[in-house]
This record gives C-alpha cells, structure tokens and sequence, in this order.
C-alpha cells in the first residue's frame, strides 16, 4: 500500500501534509501512522489535545468549489481530505431541506447508513487501509459502530464493535448485516479492551481511545468538512449553523470546512456554531464556563441516548471559541417538540437529531440571515422504533375506520 496518498484513483489526490496539535500548531507529525489517542507532547494526565490533519493550502486546485454534477460522494473534496484509500458508499451530497423561512435542515439522513458518521469513516476506514490494519475495532451503541462496520464490510476488512447491551434495534440489525463481531460490555469496560483489541490484533481503532478528554481519530473530523462544502454551495455562509454535540467531532468538522473556505478566499467569514447538547449532561457548555479545555460531567437520564456525553474534547471548543457561538443546554422536552416540528416537515429524524433545531428554538428570532441546523440520523435508529405493534380494526368495517379518523381529528362529512 502506498501511505503517501500520491498513489492512483481519489487517494492520489489528497494534499494532506501531515497532523498537528490543536494544543499546541507548532507541534506537528508525519500524516502516517495516524494518531488515534491525541498528541503525545501537548497532552497532559488531566487533558488530552487532539491533533488535526494539515494540507498544502497553496496547492489547492483553483477549480475545487466549482459547480460539479452531483455524482460520487466526498470524493470530489479529496485534495483537502486525507488520502481515501477505503472505496466509498456515496456518503454526502446530503439534502438541504428549508423547514421555514430562513431555517435549513442539513438531512444527514440520508447517508448510506442513515446518518452523518458515514463521512467520518470513509476517512477512518480509509486510515486502517493506508495502515495495512486486517480490521478495524470501535466502541459504540448506535450510529458509529453501523457505519465502521459497513465501510470495513466494503474494504474488506473484519469489524469489532464494543456496545452496550442496550443498543437499538436496528442497529444491531445493522451490524449483523455487514458481519461485524459484536462484544456488548459494560460502557467503562469499552475502552481499555479496544486497547488491547488494537495491541493484540493489529486492529485500527476508529473512535476515541482517551480518558482524560475526547480526542478521537485524526482523520475523522476531516470528512465532516465537507458539510460545510455543501452547505457553502447551496447557500454561502449561514449566519448560524447549529449542530447535535456529544464529543464535538461533528461541531469541528463543520467549523473547520468553513474556516478552510475563509483562507481560500471563497467566504468572507464563518458561522457562528452552536452545539447543542442535552441538557442532562453538557460537558461542553460546561468546560466553556469553566474556561478549560474539556470537563467531565455526570450524565442525567435522557432520551438522546447518542449524544449523552460525560466527556466532552478541545475540538468543541476551538469551533464555539473561534466562531463567536455557544454551548446551548436542551431538554428532552425541548427536543420532543422539535422532533414534532420536523416531522411536520416531513423529516423523520432521530431524538438525539433534532436537538438542533430545538436549540435554535432557543434563540430569539434573527434577521442576519439563513441558518442552518444539522440532522445527524434517521428515526429509525431510536430506541423505541419498531416495538409499538399496530392495534386491528375490530370488526374491520366503516364504523372501525370512522371512529379511528374521528379520533385523529379528521372531520367526516
């Protein structure tokens, strides 16, 4: 395998020069091996810094944010992504939905996998081809470890996913699907034995390794840059862009596609960012009032079970910081209504999704202009899909469908 990414086919493209620490941007690396447990100089036992992909700015074709058909996926961004040595799913091109006058939905929806973690492992997965890995491991319940293990299945490579016993349904059925090994533990339990899945195996580990602070893979925030591409193509820049956030990897990815557009010269500013977390934890709303660069909270019962977050990471603080937005704290109430709204608007989005929206529900009304609010995942993922069996008509005849039509609000005439 050619690391260098200046091999054939999309890899060949990529300009990714190497890592750097957002703890400290004098302390860089080589792009290869990809760091996996954040910076080993910045970060201390109390804060791990992560450490970000950096590219050859000046190299950047001219003619990259021009229009393109719509056809293939983040490939068309590949010369600021890093190498993708992984084959894709068609991840991306998401739609832009208008829910109201001025309010966008980004549908992240409709990714292959249903949600937004299809970028990040495109990039991810991609790090364990470029490394030689036979496969890759990840600890998670919902949205990541369904899409790991369908990229791993598509690059030919085994998965292992560390879960709690109390995934959802489908996506169990999802990872069964792809053939991925599933090893449901106790959720402290999840991390240390990715470690030694990763020692012991060779496997390349794809989601967070750190305990201090979240610090994630290296290349996975690099794929969710590519939100803001499309959203900058549709709309320019927002006045706002609000995104669900439990680690923050989402959040930092969209603020660092704008900023990148802000030094080429192709927008003028960035959004302000918004993460929205819920309220029954909020570690980044949290080390934000703190001013220190990650907390760890204790976690409250809630419904948003993807984004309940103890941890939370420096990313999330560098895109609210750098951007001039905040941290928004959100009840499950809150989010209820929101989920309502959107389904109104015939998006049928995840709980922990429409925590955007109702954060920007928030926010008195603006005239600055559009925003935008991200939609990580389908409905389909939450817990409570698919366990409501339908109640027959009994007896099945006009005066059973009246009745029902009647009680749904439906005047008969």
């Amino acid at each position: 395998m050619n690391r260098s990414g200046k091999g054939s086919g999309s890899a060949g493209l990529s300009l990714a020069e190497g890592q750097r620490s957002l703890g400290d941007p004098r302390v860089r690396y080589p792009l290869w091996p990809p760091l996996t447990a954040g910076c080993p100089v910045t970060s201390t036992a109390a804060t791990a810094y992560p450490v970000e992909v950096d590219y050859a700015y000046d190299d950047v074709p001219d003619t990259l944010f021009d229009p393109a058909p719509d056809k293939g996926g983040i490939d068309r961004w590949a010369p600021l992504l890093p190498p993708l040595h992984a084959p894709g799913l068609g991840e991306g091109r998401t739609p832009l939905v208008e829910l109201a006058d001025g309010v966008w939905i980004k549908d992240e929806s409709r990714n292959p996998t249903w949600s937004h973690k299809d970028r990040l492992n495109r990039c991810t997965v991609s790090a364990a081809v470029g490394s030689g890995a036979q496969g890759v491991v990840v600890a998670s319940s919902g949205n990541h470890g369904a899409s790991a293990a369908a990229y791993a299945a598509r690059a030919g490579l085994r998965c292992v996913v560390l879960a709690s016993t109390g995934a959802p349904p489908a996506v169990q059925s999802f990872l069964d699907a792809y053939g991925a090994v599933v090893l449901p533990v106790p959720q402290k339990e999840r991390w240390p034995l990715m470690r030694r899945i990763a020692d012991r195996l060779g496997y390349h580990p794809v989601s967070n390794l750190t305990a201090a602070a979240h610090t994630g893979h290296a290349f996975g925030p690099e794929g969710y840059k590519t939100v803001a591409y499309e959203i900058h193509a549709e709309l320019g820049v927002p006045a706002a862009v609000f995104v669900p956030t439990g680690y923050g990897e989402l959040l930092f990815g969209v603020w660092k596609g704008f900023a990148e557009l802000v030094r080429l010269g192709l927008a003028a500013r960035t959004p302000r960012m918004y993460a929205c977390e819920p309220a029954a934890g909020a570690p980044l709303a949290a080390a934000l009032d703190r001013g220190v660069p990650a907390a760890t909270v204790q976690v409250g019962p809630t419904s948003a079970y993807a984004i309940d977050c103890a941890v939370s990471g420096y990313r999330g603080v560098v895109a609210v910081r750098e951007s001039g937005g905040r941290a928004l704290r959100v009840t499950d109430a809150q989010m209820a209504a929101a989920r309502t709204e959107l389904a109104a608007g015939g998006l049928w989005a995840e709980f922990s999704s429409a925590v955007s929206l109702a954060g920007m529900r928030q926010l008195p009304p603006s005239d600055e202009g559009a925003v935008v609010c991200v939609s990580t995942s389908s409905g389909f993922k939450d817990m409570s899909t698919g366990t409501v069996p339908l109640e027959p008509l009994s007896p099945p005849d006009w005066t059973a469908v009246a009745g029902r039509l009647r009680a749904a609000g439906i005047s008969l005439a």
